[in-house]
């Protein structure tokens, strides 16, 4: 049955990817990175039935990186936007960037100039280990600073200036959450801060010395066939945040969805909710910008390496507000 059902999951997943083509090479300076190959396919949402998008939200396009298994390309695990490139850190301690690209439309389309660089540890080292490195959360600063969220062991640490990186990552404070795969998972920068959040629950807003709790955690952890937050960035009409939710129930039941959260931490309506038979994945990374028609989202599967999923980047389109 297990085998039946992988088998399934991947006709359903492979049911809308289009023909793909070899992304652009990178030809910028070095600066420490390392141009990166992978097919970019064009998706949609695939079979109808699983996708439910709220009045006022409308699919915006989507794709998929294709690499070899073992590539660095794999395990994105969140991103955010630098104008219009993507930046996503990997759970194996990379950094990913690459220019999006758009119909004529505006739709989402494609991905070039894809380039990878390792993160570092404090003492401008590699980490010596995947869970040393395991990044799962990022955030881009108005002024430019990358600061990246580590979950095994949960630190929060400034690499500097997106364009002018240092290998020797300052600490932040970060917030009290465990260890392991229940600890740091989303993070946004905020005109006042950051805005972190865990797998197991919690939300705080962090400055550079001191976190403070929003919502404390639950005495009951979810479990992980309940919904938790994987991702989160800031709205760009202010006073509020996106966050990706993920659920996952054996054997092949992932789904994901969309919601807002205002600055005391309540979450608002579903705006987007993906699920079987439609286009879903392990999404666990969301960043927001501003359009003419309102504000896009653009979501991050995280692929694991694994065979039976895929990296997939999927945007929506929002003009809806909560009343």
């Amino acid at each position: 049955m297990r085998r039946l059902a992988a088998a399934v999951l991947t006709l359903l997943l492979g049911a809308c990817a289009g023909a793909g083509a070899v992304s652009e090479p990178w030809r910028g300076a070095d600066g420490g990175w390392t141009p990166a190959a992978a097919e970019i396919r064009e998706i949609g949402l695939g079979l109808p039935g699983g996708a439910q998008l709220a009045p006022g939200v409308r699919f915006a396009g989507g794709i998929q990186i294709v690499a070899p298994r073992g590539h660095r390309l794999h395990g994105l695990s969140d991103l955010k936007l630098a104008g219009e490139d993507m930046v996503a850190v990997t759970d194996a301690g990379d950094l990913v960037r690459g220019r999006l690209a758009f119909d004529r439309r505006g739709r989402l389309a494609g991905l070039s100039g894809l380039r990878l660089r390792n993160l570092t540890a404090e003492d401008g080292r590699p980490f010596p280990t995947k869970a040393d490195g395991d990044a799962e959360s990022l955030a881009i600063t108005a002024d430019g600073e990358l600061i990246v969220g580590f979950e095994q062991t949960p630190r929060l640490w400034s690499y500097g200036l997106l364009d002018a990186l240092t290998g020797r990552p300052a600490p932040r404070a970060v917030p009290p959450v465990p260890p392991g795969n229940e600890g740091l998972e989303a993070l946004a920068a905020g005109p006042e801060g950051l805005r972190a959040a865990a797998e197991a629950g919690g939300v705080w807003d962090c400055r550079p010395a001191r976190c403070t709790a929003v919502t404390p955690p639950p005495a009951t952890p979810p479990a992980v066939a309940d919904w938790r937050i994987t991702g989160m960035d800031r709205d760009p009409a202010g006073g509020g945040w996106f966050v990706v939710e993920r659920m996952y129930r054996e054997p092949i039941d992932m789904r994901a969805r969309l919601r807002r959260m205002d600055a005391s931490g309540r979450l608002g309506p579903v705006l987007v909710t993906l699920s079987l038979p439609s286009t879903t994945d392990n999404f666990e990374g969301v960043a927001t910008t501003a359009v003419a028609a309102g504000t896009r989202l653009y979501i991050l599967s995280d692929d694991n390496d694994n065979p039976r999923q895929r990296t997939l980047l999927l945007a929506f389109d929002l003009e809806w507000r909560e009343p």
